[in-house]
């Protein structure tokens, strides 16, 4: 069918000088902001789980690049008050900076460039290029802190189909056993790979094949649910595969790659379903409704110009970083020297440490690490110090965990929360049950009672945002943004009784933190204060 349509009332040459205020606010913000941009890439390149992410961008241009005919038919209007939520995306930005939270700078620079749209040409060419805009937010690293539970919960869903399946199972955490051999879910085994491309991609197969809403969103919800069930389903075939064949295929790195085809398939599978319902899409409809917005008048005080508008702009993130600078000036940049006690009150000596695990707690400033001898019993310390803290180095993050995912020699059974004594506050650690790896074939039944906490500035604390608050007002008083991650452990003795067991390594490390605990915070504020 041809349909008649009015030109455009200014030449696409003419519409083209439009980028340029768009084009240079966009320079200047990735140069202001280009630590977090590189820290996104930095992301990309070194996790698996977002390589996709490099895709974003240029399909994002190109599906902007589509729309050039209704874009160059709609009428540039700024929208000036836009800077008010800008200046708070800044301040989104600064705190995210402060908290050393890669996912909220990341979010807010994304934001940002969103926001430049609309802010230089108005809702019309917005409402035109939404899509593609809102697409950049899949650049956004976001999802390990999905990785547990999505292990836990394929674990879960594995050992109870190979019940089912009539094949005795005996699981230890994320390992477990059958008669033919042993296996672990690691984190490769988590889908959350699976279902940050699959969302990706199905969402832009939404936005491409339907045009109704509802469908859309049906879609997107199916590319959601499909690759977390896809990989319980890939799990237990490939444990199957390797109990029937007796360990001989599905075995070793084939298993990830029999995986991804399975993925595949299942992906390619639920495209080609939901071509069956796809909607042609209606660029005449586009063309003629950016032609009615194109005749919206635009107001003419000096405010509404783009030029106006791109400077202020500017100033505003310009300001932003210049506050950031000059909060890092004062932040010292010292290798910070740790030293823990030596003998103490409670007649707790000095000793080898109790066991050879090292918690997940990646690119520390200093590490420490000492044993100590009581009438109680033996009790290790692992602190792991962190200063001048970044996308790099960070305390607190989602990837800092008392057992590394890639850790095969233990794994958690258990976690929980235990008080501990303290003269002067109602303090909580973090309580873990370690276990050396009984599918690893490195395990010897060894097992471990772990108290994690937290101190940022004299502050003791159990939590992740209570420890990124000390940290944001240390670093706002101008002391700095040393933080560390204190672990105190003892050997768990076997038994008849589990319990019984674990509250006895619970009494061992009540009574050292009651004896020590202080001297060990005077020795974290000496580092600071050293520096």
């Amino acid at each position: 069918m041809n349909t008649t349509t009015s030109p455009p009332s200014q030449p696409l040459a003419a519409a083209w000088t439009r980028l340029i205020p768009g084009v240079v606010l966009l320079a200047v913000l990735l140069l202001l902001f280009r630590e977090t941009a590189t820290a996104m890439v930095t992301i990309w390149i070194r996790s698996e789980t977002f390589t996709h992410a490099f895709l974003v961008p240029p399909i994002s241009m190109w599906l902007a690049w589509q729309l050039r005919a209704p874009l160059a038919a709609t009428k540039q209007q700024p929208m000036p008050w836009l800077l008010l939520v800008v200046v708070l995306v800044c301040l989104a930005w600064l705190a995210g900076e402060l908290v050393t939270s890669n996912a909220m700078t990341q979010f807010a620079l994304v934001s940002l460039i969103v926001l430049c749209v609309p802010a230089l040409y108005g809702w019309a060419i917005t409402r035109v290029v939404l899509f593609p805009l809102l697409f950049l937010y899949f650049a956004v690293p976001l999802g390990e802190f999905l990785v547990p539970v999505m292990m836990e919960r394929t674990a879960d869903v594995t050992v109870l189909a190979l019940q089912l399946s009539g094949i005795p199972v005996y699981r230890d955490g994320l390992q477990f056993v059958i008669p033919s051999g042993n296996w672990s879910v690691v984190q490769a085994c988590s889908g959350v790979r699976y279902l940050i491309a699959s969302f990706m991609v199905g969402t832009l197969f939404a936005y491409i094949n339907f045009t109704s809403t509802k469908r859309r969103l049906m879609f997107v919800a199916v590319s959601i649910i499909v690759p977390v069930v896809a990989n319980w389903v890939r799990a237990y075939m490939i444990v199957m595969l390797g109990h029937l064949s007796g360990n001989k295929i599905a075995a070793g790195a084939d298993h990830l790659i029999y995986g991804w085809v399975f993925f595949g398939i299942v992906i390619m599978v639920m495209f080609m379903i939901g071509a069956r319902w796809s909607e042609p899409a209606e660029d005449e409809a586009m063309v003629s409704a950016a032609s009615a917005l194109h005749a919206v008048a635009a107001p003419a005080d000096w405010m509404h110009r783009p030029t106006s508008v791109l400077v202020a702009t500017v100033l505003v993130l310009a300001a932003t970083q210049a506050f950031m600078w000059r909060l890092q000036s004062t932040e010292s940049g010292s290798t910070p020297v740790l030293a823990l006690p030596q003998t103490g009150p409670g007649s707790w000596a000095t000793t080898a440490v109790p066991s050879s695990w090292k918690p997940g707690f990646n690119d520390a400033s200093a590490v420490a690490q000492a044993g100590y001898s009581g009438t109680a019993g033996t009790v290790g310390v692992w602190v792991g110090y962190y200063r001048d803290q970044g996308a790099q180095r960070k305390l607190v993050t989602s990837t800092n965990t008392v057992v590394a995912a890639k850790d095969d020699a233990w794994s958690q059974v258990g976690s929980g929360q235990v008080a501990v004594p303290t003269a002067t506050e109602a303090l909580r650690a973090r309580a873990a049950d370690l276990r050396s790896s009984l599918a690893s074939g490195l395990g010897t039944g060894e097992r471990l009672r772990v108290w994690q906490l937290y101190w940022v500035g004299g502050r003791l604390t159990a939590s992740d945002i209570q420890a990124k608050l000390y940290l944001a007002l240390e670093r706002l008083a101008g002391r700095g943004d040393d933080g560390a991650v204190l672990m105190l452990y003892t050997p768990v003795g076997t038994g008849s009784d589990p319990t019984a067991a674990t509250l006895k390594a619970d009494a061992v490390l009540r009574a050292f933190a009651q004896d020590r605990l202080p001297a060990l915070r005077a020795a974290l504020s000496a580092t600071q204060a050293a520096h």
